[in-house]
């Protein structure tokens, strides 16, 4: 009987293919050219016209194109044509209409013209809105279809200007909800009174109305007018804001019945760039495939210093995209997806504190490298400074901390030295991140490294580094400003100062505390007070908050996005605008209305330097740290280099399916001898029971 069963056993192991064993894949994807990657969170909208969060981003940027992208390699980030010709033909123009020609002045210039000029030939990806039949569906029709695959007709068309045209007018539509709405009504010409003329009118019908600003020139050109001159209104044409959308999508998705089984715009995007969703279940995964009408494009030829001996011009020239289908799968736990990472099963990874002491170790200069086990199996780190600053704001209103006193700044510039936030940096955050020397991060224009660009009244240049100033230092400092050993004369005790958040949780009261010891330090009693995130909002927008931390990421690589947060018209209580600490400086928004409308050279980039200076001085803030990322990927996964502003990489990559396949059958060989050991076990125990029922049946049988 024992032979049957280890035959039985024998039989299963010749059958199993064991490195597929535990692979969640199917085996007829195994040397294809797909990327597999993850998501813990549903993106919400997908409409470009609405969609402003990262993981947002991962889609759209790479179904939608606007006419201008970042270029992959270059740095500082430079801008490029994408589906245009060229770079826009700007032209400037005085009040009596007359173009201005040579040097520009911001002051002489009433509006400016982008004329843009777009590819010929550039088609849509399949969507069934370019069938008209599809545009006219039956409610006997609609109640058939489940989803967009349930379409038995997809079509497509030709990119024209008058789709770029319709975009900026769905932007300016109230009930799109546009979160640049409020920016662009500030700069494109008749945007805000087109939104009210518009408001109350259904979003197909706005193809027919006229935008003033706006203006189609022919089937591939159109201009866009802004008031006065803004040489940062280019990087706003390269966001998926700026992408076209034609007529035919919203007339599909307008049908009623369609949004009741969630097939609109924010679940099924419509675009001409590499790729197109064609899976969207956000309960098990997301997939895009390659658009099989994508345009011509290519591999870029020239990128900085050291590109090419990094192997990032090995493609140099070839048409891309190189992948053929990306899938997210649903994880939402980090140990689950680490440990399919390290299986090989997922192309790339971040790095969670879980697994942080896996994967990286410092070394003695103070950097990073991976550890052997990473090395090993030919893992690859990158790693990359965020063009994000975190940092903690003084109300400049407030009575105590606020106000442009000597009193008040030299208390905030104690605070700013006694926050040792390279300690946080190190404790919290596994040294992944930069203490600032100001507003600006490493790469943007205007930032200065060294001691050139050090903040004097926190830092100290010693042996070539920074090096935080004393705590004696900043105890002085708070002394002239009246405050001897941390005591509030007017009370004799110790100051108290009120620190509200919205992060007082379980998992944030570390970080409270750690806090509460850097006031301790300066004999500061530090009180925070738990704030959830809507009574937050509200202290901000009236005014009654002492210190808060907050944080800005870049929307374009432009001096002006940060700087515009200290701006004393886009102040918070007054105005509404994202000057969180109601900073007012006379010296700094004279400067600032100078800088931001001038083209980089060698006098806007010493006024940038002068702005600088006056923050450091001032201390409305005491700067965090700008974040930096750590991003591992298998050997397998090629021509990768961080580009913190160009959502759309996704085209340049490349997957070695066949050196994937490899590796996972390296390193998921099943392990089948405590099975087998099992297996006798179980049949050195089952035979005694089925010998002694064979001699029961034969006593019987006697």
């Amino acid at each position: 009987m024992y032979k049957f069963f280890l035959a039985i056993f024998l039989l299963f192991l010749s059958s199993c293919n064991v490195s597929q064993l535990n692979n969640p894949y199917a085996e007829t994807e195994t040397n294809l050219s797909i990327l597999y990657s993850s998501f813990s969170e549903r993106p919400k909208h997908l409409d470009p016209a609405v969609s402003y969060s990262a993981n947002e981003n991962v889609f759209i940027g790479q179904i939608y194109e606007p006419p201008f992208q970042y270029h992959y390699l270059k740095r500082p980030y430079q801008l490029e044509p994408l589906t245009a010709v060229k770079m826009p033909d700007v032209q400037f123009f005085n009040k009596q209409g007359d173009r201005i020609k040579g040097e520009v002045s911001a002051d002489k210039v009433a509006y400016t013209d982008y004329i843009i000029e777009i590819k010929p030939g550039i088609q849509y990806q399949p969507h069934p809105a370019f069938i008209e039949a599809n545009r006219k569906l039956t409610a006997t029709q609609i109640e058939s279809i489940e989803e967009l695959g349930d379409f038995s007709q997809q079509g497509t068309r030709e990119l024209i200007a008058e789709d770029y045209i319709l975009q900026i007018k769905r932007l300016a539509h109230p009930k799109i909800q546009s979160p640049i709405a409020g920016v662009m009504k500030n700069y494109i010409e008749g945007f805000a009174e087109f939104s009210q003329q518009v408001a109350n009118k259904d979003r197909t019908a706005i193809t027919a109305i006229a935008l003033s600003g706006v203006e189609v020139l022919g089937r591939y050109r159109y201009k866009i007018r802004i008031k006065g001159k803004y040489p940062q209104f280019k990087f706003w044409l390269a966001m998926p804001f700026f992408a076209p959308m034609p007529w035919e999508a919203d007339v599909f998705y307008q049908q009623q019945g369609l949004s009741d089984k969630n097939i609109t715009l924010d679940w099924f995007p419509i675009g001409t760039g590499p790729y197109y969703l064609t899976e969207n279940n956000p309960n098990q995964r997301m997939i895009m495939t390659k658009n099989p009408h994508y345009h011509s494009d290519f591999y870029p030829t020239e990128g900085e210093e050291g590109d090419k001996e990094k192997g990032l011009l090995a493609d140099a020239g070839k048409a891309i995209p190189f992948i053929d289908k990306v899938v997210y799968i649903l994880e939402k736990e980090n140990i689950p997806y680490w440990n399919k990472f390290l299986q090989g099963y997922f192309d790339a990874s971040g790095i969670s504190s879980n697994s942080f002491d896996q994967a990286i170790q410092f070394t003695g200069s103070g950097g990073v490298q991976l550890t052997e086990s990473m090395k090993e199996q030919g893992i690859q780190l990158q790693t990359a400074v965020t063009p994000t600053i975190y940092y903690m704001g003084f109300n400049m209103l407030d009575s105590v901390v606020g106000g442009d006193s000597e009193r008040a700044r030299k208390l905030r510039q104690a605070v700013s030295i006694a926050l040792d936030y390279e300690e946080y940096i190190s404790i919290f955050m596994n040294g992944r991140g930069v203490a600032p020397q100001g507003m600006l991060p490493p790469g943007m224009y205007g930032y200065q490294d060294g001691k050139a660009g050090m903040n004097p009244y926190v830092y100290d240049w010693v042996k070539g580094k920074y090096q935080r100033k004393s705590i004696e230092t900043a105890e002085k400092l708070l002394a002239e400003a009246g405050y001897a050993n941390g005591v509030d004369p007017e009370t004799s005790e110790a100051l108290v100062l009120y620190f509200d958040s919205s992060s007082v949780t379980a998992d944030g009261r570390p970080q409270m505390n750690w806090y509460r010891k850097q006031f301790k330090k300066l004999g500061i009693k530090l009180i925070v007070r738990p704030t959830d995130y809507n009574r937050f909002q509200d202290k901000m927008r009236n005014g009654s908050i002492q210190l808060f931390v907050l944080g800005w990421n870049a929307d374009y690589p432009d001096p002006e996005n940060f700087f515009f947060l200290l701006y004393g018209p886009n102040g918070k209580v007054k105005y509404g605008g994202e000057n969180a600490v109601n900073y007012n400086s006379a010296e700094f928004d004279q400067l600032f209305e100078q800088m931001r409308n001038m083209d980089d050279g060698s006098q806007r980039f010493q006024i940038i330097q002068q702005l600088q200076q006056i923050i450091r001085r001032d201390a409305p803030w005491a700067f965090a740290f700008h974040p930096k990322s750590f991003s591992l990927y298998h050997s397998w996964y090629h021509n990768l280099k961080p580009n913190l502003m160009a959502n759309n990489t996704l085209k340049y990559k490349k997957i070695d399916a066949v050196e994937r396949s490899a590796k996972r059958e390296q390193w998921n060989q099943a392990i089948f001898w405590p099975l087998l050991i099992a297996f006798l076990l179980f049949v050195l125990l089952l035979f005694p029971a089925v010998k002694a029922f064979q001699n029961r049946a034969k006593e019987t049988v006697k």
